[in-house]
Parts: structure tokens; sequence; C-alpha cells
């Protein structure tokens, strides 16, 4: 069974931190640190898992996320939003949008792990 997850986050230090977590329990981790292709790229990497940032260069978390939940084979891919903003309309406005699950930053490397094996859990099982 496939362990691939497509991280998009634009800050270089939270995109390794993430990645060398990942990798060390054994996840294959591709990253893309930009909004505009985003969706492409996400396309492309046919991923089990999307980590995605809501503040991204060229087009925002939020929209990448609509776009995504548009597209009928991308409805089910399971999305942990992380954001620097914890508000709560910020966690209203991606659960609409349809996210999986919000974290907001800073997170612990035990949240990260647990949210992603909870997602890959739950994915698996549909």
């Amino acid at each position: 069974m496939s362990r691939k997850v497509l991280l998009i986050e634009d800050e270089p230090n939270i995109a390794e931190a993430i990645r060398f977590l990942l990798t060390r329990e054994g996840w294959q981790v591709e990253t893309h640190g930009d909004g505009a292709d985003a969706l492409q790229v996400i396309r492309g990497a046919q991923p089990d898992l999307v980590i995605l940032d809501v503040m991204l260069p060229g087009k925002s978390g939020m929209d990448i996320l609509r776009d995504l939940r548009a597209l009928d084979d991308m409805q089910d891919l399971p999305v942990l939003m992380l954001t620097a903003r914890g508000q709560s309309r910020d966690r209203e406005m991606a659960e609409n949008a349809g996210v999986s699950r919000f974290m907001t930053k800073p997170f612990s490397n035990a949240e990260v792990l647990t949210a992603v094996r909870d997602l890959h859990a739950q994915a698996t099982q549909l």
C-alpha cells in the first residue's frame, strides 16, 4: 500500500521539518511551494494525502481546496490544512471548502503524525 504525501508549503523550514518527520515514519513525501500551479501538481503526484498551507504565493490554500473539491476524482482526497491564523472564521471557511482536518501553527510533531495517520486510516477504509 502506498503512503504518499504531497506537502504544499512555501516556508522552507516548516516544509523540511514535516518532510523529515514523515519520511522517518515511512512516508514518501513530495514538497511544493507555490499555490499558482498546486492543483496541477496534486493531479500529477496522485498523493494519498495532501498537507496544504493556507497562505501561499500565487493562490491561497482555501482557493486550491475549493478547486480540488470541485473535481469529481478529488472529493475524497484527505487534506490537512495548516495555518498561522487560527481564527474560527478561517476554520469555518476551510470546513465549508471541504477540508479533512485543520491545524494551527505552531504545532507539535506528534500532532502532525497523529493527523496524518488518522486521515490515512480513514481514507483507506472508504
